[in-house]
């Protein structure tokens, strides 16, 4: 199958140069890196978890703040400041 790919020039440059030396094809040498990368097995790295300060103080949320309404909030700061 035919497709175009985007590389970098240095890359590329570095690749023809590998190929050549190898006796290989740009193409063959491309095919051979894509096999190694897809038949190692994907690390993943587990994301250090996160504690979420806690207010006991004041009780949450004043009376009468809408939290599903940004307008309401940036009025309820206006009046605030």
């Amino acid at each position: 199958m035919r497709t175009t790919v985007r590389l970098d020039e240095n890359l590329l440059r570095q690749a023809k140069r590998e190929a050549s030396e190898r006796g290989d094809t740009l193409t063959s040498l491309i095919e051979q890196g894509l096999r190694l990368v897809l038949a190692r097995p994907q690390v993943r790295h587990r994301r250090k978890r996160v504690k979420l300060p806690v207010s006991r103080e004041g009780g949450g949320v004043a009376p009468g703040i809408n939290l599903n309404s940004s307008a309401a909030l940036l009025d309820r700061m206006e009046v605030q400041l």
